[in-house]
């Protein structure tokens, strides 16, 4: 699944994670932890919707 930030479009991946952020490769959305802020704008998880291409 991909979800992307409402804020500033940035994308999170869960096949991919967010390594830079402490987050391994293959982490789902429901295991990032509640305090993840977007590593672009700064907004909090709860701004983060499914994204789909």
């Amino acid at each position: 699944m991909r979800l992307k930030c409402s804020i500033c479009g940035w994308v999170y991946d869960e096949e991919e994670g967010f390594p830079g952020g402490g987050i391994d490769p293959g982490t789902s959305w429901q295991d990032v932890p509640d305090d993840f802020r977007c590593p672009m704008c700064g907004a909090m998880k709860k701004w983060f919707q499914p994204f789909e291409e």
